[in-house]
């Protein structure tokens, strides 16, 4: 995994309620191996027609919002089923955090596991950031993990909390077992201790 310590990027605005992992990435792509980029099926039949032709209206066929490695969106983001290829999905586009009020409570786990930090801000300020997002496309939104702030460029800047686990393992780039290798003294000392 990426090691996640500060980020000014683009922001995609996803202004819709509970878009659900379905729309981030339909079902059919579920048999597909994680060793295939899933950032190609990203928002797939909100991006493009049956016929592989993009959808003129959607934001992300639109070049401002393109690079956008950061997603600001409505309550409930990513909510519906469980699968972890919805974050893959957003992973392999370049996104590396999403701002909502709320998220999905097993994507907000799959998230912390494969490196896409999650931040939770009231409804009201990510309304607000959705408006100016939309009203400049192409506007960055700066994370910075250490301070645990987001910024957007007029200077306004919120703060978020974060669990420690969750942040060391995001600064650091560890997955679970990753982090669990950084333990490896401490198990071993444990077993060679241990009255069996």
């Amino acid at each position: 995994m990426e090691a996640f310590d500060y980020l000014d990027a683009v922001a995609l605005p996803v202004a819709r309620p509970n878009c659900d992992t379905d729309q981030i990435v339909p079902a059919r792509y579920l048999q597909k191996p994680r060793s295939d980029n899933f950032g190609n099926y990203l928002f797939r039949d909100l991006r493009y027609h049956a016929d592989g032709s993009e959808k003129a209206g959607f934001l992300l066929n639109l070049p401002a919002y393109q690079p956008a490695r950061i997603v600001v969106a409505k309550e409930n983001f990513a909510c519906g089923s469980s699968r972890e290829h919805a974050v893959w999905a957003l992973y392999d586009y370049g996104v590396r955090a999403v701002i909502a009020p709320s998220v999905g409570d097993i994507f907000a786990s799959n998230a912390s596991k494969n490196g896409l930090l999650i931040v939770l801000l009231a409804a009201d300020v990510v309304d607000e950031m959705i408006g100016k997002i939309e009203a400049s496309p192409g506007l960055h939104v700066s994370v910075d993990l250490d301070a645990q702030t987001v910024s957007t460029p007029d200077g306004v800047s919120h703060t978020f909390s974060i669990d420690a686990y969750q942040k060391r393992c995001l600064k650091e780039g560890l997955d679970e077992l990753g982090y669990t290798l950084t333990q490896l003294d401490r198990i071993e000392a444990f077993e060679r201790n241990y009255a069996y």
